[in-house]
Order: structure tokens, then sequence, then C-alpha cells
């Protein structure tokens, strides 16, 4: 009996404890219900959602660190605001859009802070920081307000969420796949934060949107965040939010009286049926281009513009070519060199081309990783590649492999064209919004011209079988 009482006691304690901990990490609770919506079991089940899932991912993140851990840092704040926006969902009534919008502003702060974090220069950790940004916009689900919100249902709007970070986190699979295994722990936690967390928690608990309070407040207030500090006595006030946030609400109209602007004033004008003529010039006979004497048909070397400047120099900086830290060869800002070379390379050393335009660069030798990332009409020619080959946000770009390759990824460009040799038929070739991707393969024997194939751009999907079953859209005709 007495043992019994002692655990029931040990318990107890345990509850109360992790009620204080959670509340003093930075979750602000109202005054009216205060003491109810940490015992909610929706509210219960997302400190569990972010103790067994959330947490996976910190552990990994503090393994790998770095830019790795700084956006985990973020992932995690983001989460916590949710919590917070879910206690203030139980304890007040819906907000019309403007107040919905209001409501929202510290989930969409660190959402902007976590694609901050994805802008400048690529990292090493780009697609960390990528998946982890892109991923954040699953917690919006919290915002479906009905079906003509604009918006998929909570269950179906983190699905697809996911599905636009998946691409980089599968990136991070690939590349560190046998190199280090803290990065996949990192990434398949990701996954199931998200797949098997988020997912199965809004459809257990808000399948049809959160379920705000009858009776609750009626004024719905931002929660405050835990982590902003009070300006210090006499400091000036801070500037006002940025207008940009989830929502765009329809109260900024400027009012029917306000005199148009731009182009809707010279319509207004132009149907108003006013002489809109009158200060137009008459046009002679002498003015007119068939009696002018002073133009030939032949236009002159002299009235073309030329360059004499430097054509190896871009604005965004010098041009580069070299090895950093013993193991990233850097190419950037090369303009119009038909002749660039790394011989001098191995295995693990990876190869980053940013910037470049009208050249053609030779890679002799295997290199782990490469990426060419914002050029045009830029030519790579490679033997053989460990991980993956990336083309990223390019336009123009002819890239052939004479060796083999496992993996070449095409994101965000237009008009490629790949070369690959008779050891790199098996490459995986995965493209995400790029258009005009052509690959071109050897023919059977050395004197047979060479097959052009041209990927997918278009799909069709059909609902077939409790699924949507995706084909490529095929044109058939004469």
């Amino acid at each position: 009996m007495e043992e019994s009482l002692i655990q029931r006691l040990e318990s107890a304690v345990a509850r109360l404890e992790s009620i204080s901990s959670s509340s003093s990490s930075g979750f602000r609770l109202i005054e009216s219900g205060a003491d109810e919506a940490p015992l909610d079991p929706s509210i219960a089940a997302f400190d569990d959602l972010m103790v067994q899932f959330l947490g996976r991912v910190s552990a990994a993140g503090e393994k790998i660190g770095g830019k790795a851990l700084e956006v985990t840092k973020v992932l995690e704040e983001a989460f916590s605001v949710q919590k917070e926006l879910l206690i203030q969902i139980k304890q007040s009534q819906k907000p019309d859009l403007a107040g919905l919008e209001e409501f929202l502003r510290p989930l969409n702060e660190v959402i902007v802070k976590a694609n901050a974090l994805t802008e400048g220069r690529r990292s090493d950790f780009f697609n960390h920081l990528k998946s982890a940004a892109d991923s954040l916009t699953a917690l919006a689900w919290i915002a479906y307000s009905g079906k003509d919100c604009g918006m998929s249902l909570p269950i179906a709007h983190v699905e697809e969420s996911w599905q636009m970070a998946e691409f980089y986190n599968n990136k991070i699979l690939v590349e560190y796949k046998s190199k280090d295994p803290d990065h996949v722990e990192w990434a398949k936690a990701l996954k199931e934060l998200y797949i098997h967390g988020l997912r199965d928690y809004v459809k257990s608990f808000y399948p049809l949107g959160p379920v705000w309070s009858l009776t609750g407040k009626a004024n719905v207030s931002a929660p405050a965040r835990a982590s902003s500090k009070a300006p210090p006595p006499g400091a000036p006030a801070p500037p006002p939010p940025p207008a940009g946030s989830l929502f765009s609400s329809d109260s900024s109209k400027a009012p029917a009286s306000r005199p148009k602007a731009g182009m809707a004033a010279v319509f207004q004008e132009i149907s108003s049926g006013e002489t809109v003529t009158a200060g137009l010039r008459k046009v002679t006979d002498d003015m007119k281009s068939k009696n002018r004497t002073d133009k030939t048909g032949i236009v002159g070397a002299s009235g073309k513009e030329t360059r004499t400047g430097s054509s190896s120099f871009s604005k965004t900086g010098p041009p580069k070519l070299e090895l950093q830290m013993g193991r990233k060869w850097v190419v950037e800002n090369q303009i119009g060199r038909k002749n660039l070379v790394i011989d001098d390379c191995d295995s693990k050393q990876s190869v980053y081309v940013f910037g470049c335009k009208d050249s053609v660069l030779q890679i002799q030798g295997k290199v782990n990783n490469i990426t060419v990332d914002k050029c045009t009409k830029m030519a790579v020619v490679f033997m053989d590649v460990v991980a993956a080959c990336e083309i990223v946000n390019c336009n123009g770009v002819e890239v052939q492999c004479q060796g083999s390759a496992p993996t070449i990824s095409v994101d965000n460009t237009t008009g490629c064209q790949l070369y690959l040799s008779k050891d790199s038929l098996e490459t995986s070739i995965t493209t995400a919004k790029s258009s005009e991707i052509n690959v071109l393969v050897p023919g059977a024997e050395a004197s047979d011209d060479w097959g052009e194939h041209a990927l997918p751009q278009q799909f069709i999907s059909v609902f077939k079988d409790g699924q949507f079953l995706t084909s490529p859209v095929s044109h058939s005709g004469a």
C-alpha cells in the first residue's frame, strides 16, 4: 500500500515538474484558463511530438554543428511558436482576417528568418538550410479557416509542404550516405518530424483546421516571444513590422474617391472622350520615313556598340579559379574563357562553379561533387564524380560526363544539355522546376550518331485506387 502511494506521488511530482519546465521555456499563457491550457490533450500531445521527433533532429544537429545547428535552432523556435499559438487558440475566439494576420505574425517571422539563411552564397550546408526552411511552411496549416481560404486541408498541406523540402533532403541522404551518419540521421529525423510527427498530430486533433474557443476572449493578440528583449529606457521605438505575412488583408484598399494613378489614369483619360490628342504635333510629308533622304538601308559598322573592356571580369567580382582549404575548387565569375582546366584534383575534393558565362571548364580527374550555380551558356566536361553533379539556377548550360556519375540533379534551370558516356548510362537524373532538358547518349557503335532524348516537363495525375498516379504527358499526332 505504501509503495503504491509513493509511486503515485512520484508520478504527480514528475508531471508538475514537466509543466513548470515547459512554461518557463518561453511559452507565455494568457490569464484566462492559464492552469487548464497545458493540461489539454492536444497541447500535451504537441509536447510529446516536440520531445520525440524534434528532439531527435536537435540531437543530430548538435553533433553536426555549424549552419546545420543554426537552422535546427530556428526549427525549434518555430515549433515553440506554434505551441504558443495553439494555446492561444484554445482560449480565444476566432478573429477576423486582419486579426488572424496579426496573430500569425510570430510564426511568419520565424519562417522569414529560416529563408534568410538560404540566401547569398551557397555554403556546404545549403541542402540542410533549404530543406529545413522549405519544411517550415507545413506549420502554416494553423492558418486554415475553411474551404474558401485558398489552402488545402491541414493534413494535405503538411504533406505538400514536405514534398517541397524532400528534394533537398534527399540530396543530403545521397551526399552523406557513406560519409557521415550524423547528416543521414538529421535528414531522416527531419522527415519523421513532419510525415509521422506533425501529420499524425494534425490528423488526430485538427483534421479540419484549428478549433477556436466559443467563450474565450474576442480580441486575439500575437503571443509574446520569449526571445524578444525589451528596449532599454530612453531608446527610440522600433520601426513598424513589415507588411508581408502569411496573409494579405483587404482592409488596406484605397477608397473609391482616391484619384487613379499610373496606367489606370491613362485608360480613364482615353475612355473619358476628352481631346487626348490635342497636344500631339502634326506629321508633315517631309517627316515621313519614305520621304526622308538622310536614311539608308545599310547599317553602318560605327553604329554598333562595341565593348572594349576585358571580357574576363564580372560585375559581381574578380574571376577565380583556385583550391580553397585543400578540399574545394572554386570557379567564379569567369566570362568568355574557353580554356579553364582543373587537372590536379582527387576524389575527396569538390568543385563549385558560380556566376560564369560563355565559358568552358574541363575537370580532368575524379572528384567528389560538382555544383554549377547561376551560370549562363556554360559548358562543363568532367571524368568521374563520386556523389553527384548538381546544376542549379542556370540558363543554357551543357554538361558532359566522360566517365561515371551516380546522380545528376537539375534544379530551377532553363535549357540544359546532358551528354552521357556509355559508363554513365545508369545515372539517376533528378529534375525540379526546370525546362528544356535534353539528354544525349552514344549510339550502339562508335560511328553511330548520338541519340537525343527530351526529359518530360509536363505531367498528368489521375486518382485511382485511393491514390494519385502521375505519368508524363505524351503528345500524339500525325
